[in-house]
């Protein structure tokens, strides 16, 4: 029997740009936390939403020592005031508080740009997670994703699933952790396939092709049965997000062949020509209403509203609403 934890790390250097990666190594400095304190709270505030005095505040020794995770996002935008204070404050971090920096590793400022050596040097822990764009690394994700499931995973199968489901970390784990506990944790191409067939209505780009289609009842319909078997709210989110800005982006581009488009747009030819289509039923107005509603939806479902739910619902039927602006 494993005897519980009695300390953890005061610092967390998260150093990257791919969101997945970023919200799992934020969550599990929270896990690590609540081994050792299971009351242990979390705050989350962007660095440019904070002061030096309002840092000072989080950080201060609690009255009752209960456990705090401050998590500050966005730090490659931080003020000199702020990183002098964040830096001050590692001289002598408070018991019983986490601190965790996320950070894109890059930044405009001086200040912003040295912050990570800082945090290095004051022996922060520190995890990777630069974006993933090339394919190799994508399969690499996609092999762990199983290996940390159980499962196994052969190469044929790995590129069916990428091939079926697309690049999308979120939707990527989604599947490759479905796919373990239907399959017994051997995964092969065939179980891809039918795994594939059997979620093909109710993915979030199902969703999505029908809201920005203008299709009200079939879009409800399809986010309704994604909730019923678990596709997880963010996913349904980010695939709005991707349509309606696909569709601004090749609409802004003007017409032309999407085999010579694709290098500068930098989407597949196939993906240009599809919201070229899509793109004939927008107008200026409502692509930018558009744009609002997925941001609005992309912070409801990550916390801002009381049910993520009902917030995707009302972003099916805004963005099918916004297409009728003209």
């Amino acid at each position: 029997m494993t005897a519980p934890a009695t300390t953890t790390a005061p610092l967390h250097l998260v150093l990257g740009e791919e969101e997945l990666l970023v919200e799992r190594a934020v969550r599990a400095a929270l896990d690590s936390a609540r081994l050792v304190d299971p009351t242990t709270d979390m705050t989350r505030v962007r660095v440019s939403d904070l002061t030096a005095p309002a840092l000072a505040e989080l950080v201060s020794p609690s009255l009752f020592s209960e456990g705090r995770v401050i998590v500050l996002d966005a730090a490659q935008d931080i003020s000199q005031e702020l990183s002098d204070a964040v830096v001050s404050y590692l001289k002598a971090p408070a018991d019983g508080v986490v601190l965790v920096v996320v950070h894109t590793g890059g930044g405009r400022s001086k200040a912003a740009k040295a912050l990570p050596a800082a945090l290095k040097k004051a022996g922060a822990v520190i995890t990777e997670c630069a974006k993933i764009t090339k394919p190799g690394e994508r399969e690499a994700f996609v092999r762990n994703e199983i290996r940390q499931a159980g499962g196994r995973i052969d190469a044929t199968a790995v590129a069916a699933l990428i091939d079926a489901v697309g690049s999308d970390l979120r939707e990527l784990a989604s599947a490759a952790a479905q796919l373990v506990a239907d399959s017994g944790g051997k995964v092969d191409e065939d179980a891809v396939r039918r795994y594939h067939r059997g979620r093909a209505d109710v993915t979030g780009f199902a969703v999505a092709e029908k809201a920005v289609a203008g299709d009200r009842a079939a879009a409800l319909e399809s986010m309704r049965w994604a909730m019923q078997i678990g596709v997880p709210h963010v996913l349904v989110a980010d695939a709005l997000a991707d349509a309606v800005r696909t569709i601004a982006r090749v609409s802004a581009a003007g017409r032309g062949n999407p085999n010579q488009m694709a290098g500068s747009l930098g989407m597949p030819p196939w993906k240009i020509r599809k919201a070229q289509g899509q793109a004939r039923g927008w107008g200026a107005a409502g692509l930018n209403k558009a744009m609002a509603i997925v941001a609005r939806v992309n912070a409801e479902v990550k916390g801002a509203a009381a049910d993520p739910t009902y917030a995707l619902e009302r972003a099916v039927l805004d963005i099918a609403d916004a297409r009728d602006l003209r």
